[in-house]
């Protein structure tokens, strides 16, 4: 998707990723929208479901376990760990 964004090849794009930040630009994606996710996890009042939305998820459920995956709590579990600290 981004590599035709910007009208590079796939492995292209990919490379130019791997050679700048180490990391596969998968993992690098993955990354940046779970900083994105905690960040409005925790700057916002909106549901679980708007914020799984606002970053391309069209099921809050996908959300979750991609949060859980990268994050290694649920989003809920995430929300609350930092509202009491």
């Amino acid at each position: 998707y981004f590599a035709d964004k910007i009208c590079l090849s796939p492995n292209y794009f990919g490379d130019l990723v791997k050679q700048e930040t180490g990391k596969t630009a998968q993992e690098y994606i993955q990354l940046k929208m779970i900083t994105v996710a905690k960040e409005r996890m925790l700057d916002s009042a909106g549901t679980i479901k708007q914020i799984a939305e606002s970053l391309g998820f069209q099921h809050p459920q996908h959300f979750v376990r991609f949060f859980k995956r990268q994050g290694g709590c649920t989003p809920k579990e995430f929300r609350n760990r930092m509202t009491v600290s």
